[in-house]
């Protein structure tokens, strides 16, 4: 694996990870998004991780499908996020992974991600609930900004601004 390809899975994680705290800017917001998971049957620490990593791999497989390095994911819309999350089949989001993951936290929550997708069946159901809701997030997010086209940089913006540590 190449150290920029390394670097982009990492600033696509980082997006994954802040993506949640930046739309909790409204309280009621993370409220809500537990009473689903858990109406889901589904814990909340297991489905908020498993939507880092949706968001993480929708950003990913954005970037490499139109070739933006780590440095260039600060101006991939927001939008073109959300449109992978909801537009590409879990297995289209699993593409040009890293082989191996520096954080292993990353590593853990692909496999899982990756079990969940080929388990089919209610796991599947599972993913598609969790991608909705990964959309929305970023619905939100890019609905609340003053800029009419945000981009994943805005994301971490917000996120430096709301004093979240940085990659």
């Amino acid at each position: 694996m190449t150290a920029d390809h390394d670097m982009l899975w990492r600033r696509c994680a980082y997006l994954g990870r802040v993506l949640l705290p930046v739309v909790d800017e409204e309280e009621w917001r993370q409220s809500r998004r537990h009473e689903r998971l858990e109406g889901w049957g589904m814990g909340v620490a297991e489905g908020e991780r498993l939507m880092e990593v949706f968001a993480a791999l929708a950003a990913h497989a954005v970037a490499v499908d139109t070739s933006v390095s780590a440095a260039g994911l600060d101006v991939l819309p927001l939008s073109a996020v959300a449109d992978a999350v909801i537009g590409k089949r879990d297995f289209e989001l699993l593409a040009g992974l890293p082989d191996t993951f520096a954080d292993r936290r990353d590593e853990l929550a692909v496999k899982v991600f990756r079990l969940y997708t080929y388990r089919g069946g209610q796991y599947s159901r599972r993913l598609f609930q969790l991608g909705t809701e990964v959309h929305r997030a970023l619905t939100v997010l890019a609905g609340r900004s003053r800029m009419p086209f945000p981009r994943c940089g805005h994301v971490f913006f917000w996120a430096a601004a709301a004093g979240l540590p940085s990659p």
